[in-house]
This record gives C-alpha cells, sequence and structure tokens, in this order.
C-alpha cells in the first residue's frame, strides 16, 4: 500500500514522540535531516524527544548543517539510544551494520521501526546482513518511482511517499548555466563490483569515461572536475588523476552539491543521486556505466547512458 501527501507540510502518525534516529549513510541522512528540518520549522516537533545516534557521513552532515530539534540528546550506544522510544527512524544504508542492528534491536523492544530508501537499487538487500533479515514496520521514500518499487517488493509494508524536500533545496540553490561555461563535474560513489575485471567498478567507469568522453561533448579546453563521494577515503582518485593527466583533472573544491552543479555545464557519474539532482537542475547528465556492467539503475529518462553510443 502506498500512502502519499499533497500538503507542503505534513509528518506521518507513526513517527511518535520519544523518536530514535540512527544514520550512517549520506543518502537518507539527507532526506531525513531535511524532513526534520521542514518540520520543525511548522512547529510540528514542537513536543517531540529524539534520542540521536550518528556515524559516519550522517554525521559529518549534521555537524555541517544540525537540525533545530528543541529536545534532543546524542548518544554512542545502541541500546540507550533506544530505550524508552516509541518509534525508530533509520536510513538503509551499505558502507554500515548501524541502521540494521538498530532495526533488529527494536524489534526486539516491540518499537515502531521506520526505515528510509534513498535510492532506486538493491531493495531487499538493504534489510539483510549475514543472511540476517530484518524488515522495519514502514518505509519512507520521495519519489513514485520508488514507491512502486518499494510496494511491489514489500506487498506486506506500508510505503509512505513523503516530498523530497532535500532535493527541492538542492535545486533551489543551484544557479543557470553560465555562458562560455565548459566545466564538466563528474560525481563519484564507490560501487561494489568488479564486474570479474579485477579492478573497482567506480575506476572502471572512469577510464570508459575518459576513453569516450570525445563521442559526447565536442568542445575543447574543458574544465574536468572530480567530486568525490562523501564515505570516498581522502586522496582516493589521486593515482587516477596523476595517470591521466593529459585531462588535467582537477578535485570539485565546492562544499555543497549545489554549489559544485551550479559550476558545471555537463554531470557524469554511475548511478549516483547527484545525478539526479543534476537533471532536476536541468543539467546534461551522462551514465559512465561501461556496457559489460549492469545499465544504470536511475529510472529518470533524462539521464544520457553512454555505454548506448560507445
Amino acid at each position: 500500500m502506498i500512502s502519499s501527501y499533497k500538503p507542503a507540510h505534513w509528518m506521518p502518525l507513526t513517527l511518535t514522540s520519544p523518536v530514535s534516529l540512527v544514520c550512517h549513510d549520506a543518502g537518507a541522512a539527507n532526506l531525513i535531516f531535511a524532513w526534520l528540518s521542514d518540520w520543525a520549522k511548522t512547529g510540528l516537533l514542537q513536543q517531540f524527544e529524539f534520542n540521536i545516534m550518528l556515524q559516519g557521513p550522517a554525521e559529518k552532515i549534521w555537524h555541517l548543517n544540525p537540525v533545530s530539534l528543541h529536545k534532543k540528546q546524542f548518544h554512542k550506544e545502541l541500546r540507550s539510544t533506544l530505550r524508552g522510544s516509541k518509534s525508530l527512524l533509520t536510513g538503509t544504508g551499505w558502507a554500515s551494520t548501524l541502521e540494521h542492528d538498530a532495526r533488529r534491536l527494536a524489534a526486539s523492544l516491540d518499537i515502531t521501526s521506520i526505515a528510509v530508501i534513498d535510492h532506486w537499487v538493491n531493495y531487499s538487500q538493504r534489510f539483510e546482513r549475514n543472511g540476517v533479515v530484518s524488515m522495519p514496520n514502514q518505509i519512507w521514500v520521495s519519489d513514485s518511482y520508488a514507491a512502486s518499487m518499494a510496494t511491489s517488493i514489500f506487498n506486506d509494508i506500508t510505503v509512505i511517499q513523503l516530498q523530497n524536500i532535500y532535493l527541492k533545496n538542492l535545486v533551489n540553490d543551484i544557479s543557470s548555466v553560465s555562458k562560455g561555461n565548459k566545466n564538466l563535474l563528474y560525481v563519484l560513489e564507490p560501487i561494489r563490483n568488479e564486474w570479474g575485471r579485477d579492478s573497482p567498478g567506480e575506476f572502471q567507469c572512469l577510464d570508459f569515461f575518459a576513453k569516450n568522453i570525445s563521442h559526447f561533448i565536442e568542445e575543447e579546453s574543458i574544465r574536468f572536475l572530480l567530486r568525490p563521494h562523501p564515505s570516498d577515503y581522502p586522496g582516493k582518485y589521486d593515482a587516477w588523476m596523476k595517470n591521466n593527466a593529459y585531462l588535467n583533472p582537477e578535485l570539485d573544491k565546492n562544499c555543497s552539491l549545489s554549489e559544485a552543479i551550479s559550476n558545471a555545464r555537463w554531470v557524469a557519474g554511475a548511478e549516483t543521486f547527484a545525478m539526479v539532482v543534476a537533471v532536476s537542475a536541468g543539467r546534461k547528465t551522462f551514465s559512465t556505466l561501461p556496457p559489460w556492467a549492469e545499465k544504470c539503475r536511475l529510472p529518470h529518462p533524462e539521464i544520457i547512458h553512454l555505454r548506448d553510443y560507445v
């Protein structure tokens, strides 16, 4: 069952106080923080208590732009985070077991569990670790594509489609392309597949893109900017940049994704959410997944797939 909403500000009744908020990966954290900020501004969270545990990219995102919640307490351990809570709100990221462990603990404590899916891939796998499946009581998504997919896969769980406040805010902050702009922004992401080629997928995508860039961009003197993913370790792409010095690659120095896209005429990547932001902002956007990989699973028809032209 899909439940969507039309009002600008609306909060699902399943979110009941006290709330445990547990996040690790960037994608869902960005969605959740934007919703909470929106609801807090309208006074919907005035009486809510939040017990918060953040790690990894989610913790960094919060520190850069904290949500103004009236009653909140931060924790370092899951059991204390969930103690006394009536609902749990988590992401469904891959880079950690934190959110999965929180859902398992919530189930044992009879706490209503809400999980946010921020993308369009690997839905079932998001709820399994080491053969153990832990499903939430409810799933939140942020667009009709995700709602349809989640409902068809999890037909016994209520799926709620919320407005994508995070995407809306990002796009509102992106300026139009300036005349003469020849900047190409490549938005990176970890790809957990080598496709039998003994090289991380993200580097295969970069190599495929570098080899075939001339097929779809004829401009000369392109400025090639690489924007690492929040979960990438420092220096991850240094060797690649050195080995492909003929492209004059640079690391993008913009703090926010909106600034980075504002500064770009074209955007390329494998299948990261940043490409959806670029498409929504009217940028010509390319998927660089090579022909031997699975096709880009972003459902947005505006994305140009380089593999189809090579």
